[in-house]
């Protein structure tokens, strides 16, 4: 039994309790030696395997380009976008900066986006500096253009949507918008050759809206997405003007076609095409290289494999029709 300390007195740490503490230090050390090694093999094998013996390339920035994204929204839309307080002439000069910036630093992101292809590739020669230069320069020539088209959205959703109480309100807050925003700017990139600084961009978009567009894919003017989360457009889709659509609907793949060696092929259209005019519900599934006839309108929950000619009106009840006159799915 332990006898009473007296009044005052320290409780010791016997040395048994001092060498465990030690030795419990000592054994977490070594676990942690053990397992920075065994990821450090890892991250060596893995380098290896993608780029050989070269040195390792720097990777594009997923923050930078974020930056770079609000920079350019801002200069498209300063008085949205752009810090409060800009009046007449402050609002050139302060556009002029983050244009200077921002390209500035794009082109940075481009060049080091098309140095990580050529190690991928082992493309041999290419002067990435100045070509990087050239696809931003590009860009920039396009940002007028892609204004523009941004304005057609900001309208549609506007006029789409009975709750919406003023043009501003929708730019502030409208999830399809922000999306549509980062779409456009995105598609550019992806257009001009930097496809990985195009898909930074777009699951930005992604991540903060619920809204999944493949940058790849070519939208019209006009277009809304209203309420928005979990719409899916793939990459080789094919949007026409005056779209709207509502969350929830997936224009997608159908099935992956493969190679000899069992590999998916990549690069080839597997996206529905939307023509002009098209409506389509909350939660409707459009599936493969399949054309939605001008003028249509897909309901809530249609799983729609097969072109539909303009003028249409798609419902669950008709597609189960159709299939029993067919035989089944």
């Amino acid at each position: 039994m332990t006898p009473p300390l007296d009044e005052g007195e320290a409780p010791q740490v016997g040395a048994s309790e001092g060498d465990a503490s030690q030795g419990g230090a000592q054994g977490a050390h070594s676990r942690i030696s053990d397992i920075v090694a065994a990821l450090r093999d890892l991250r060596l094998k893995s380098h290896r395997t993608r780029y050989g013996d070269a040195p390792l390339p720097d990777l594009p920035s997923k923050k930078v380009v974020s930056e770079i994204v609000d920079a350019l929204a801002a200069a498209m839309f300063p008085r949205h976008f752009g810090p409060a307080g800009l009046l007449g002439e402050s609002i050139d000069g302060f556009v002029a900066f983050a244009l200077t910036t921002a390209l500035q630093s794009l082109q940075k992101q481009i060049r080091l986006e098309l140095e990580l292809t050529a190690h991928t590739t082992k493309a041999i020669g290419g002067d990435h500096e100045a070509l990087a230069t050239e696809i931003a320069g590009q860009f920039g020539e396009d940002l007028p253009t892609v204004r523009a088209l941004l304005e057609t959205d900001i309208r549609a959703a506007f006029e789409g949507d009975p709750a919406a109480k003023s043009l501003d309100e929708v730019m502030s807050c409208y999830p399809g918008v922000l999306a549509i925003i980062h779409h456009r700017l995105a598609h550019g990139f992806y257009r001009l050759g930097a496809p990985m600084l195009a898909r930074m961009v777009s699951e930005a978009a992604h991540s903060s809206t619920g809204i999944d567009i493949h940058p790849g894919a070519q939208i019209g003017e006009r277009f809304f997405i209203d309420h928005g989360t979990g719409v899916v457009i793939g990459e080789t889709a094919i949007i026409g003007r005056r779209v709207r659509i509502y969350q929830t609907v997936t224009l997608g793949a159908k099935r992956f076609e493969t190679d000899q060696a069992g590999g998916l092929l990549k690069d080839y259209p597997r996206h529905p095409i939307i023509e002009d005019d098209v409506v389509i519900y909350a939660g409707a599934t459009i599936l493969g290289r399949i054309t939605v006839g001008a003028g249509s309108a897909i309901a809530g929950n249609v799983w729609l494999t097969h072109s539909v000619p303009p003028g249409s009106v798609i419902t669950q009840a008709k597609e189960r029709h159709d299939a029993a006159d067919n035989g089944g799915l």
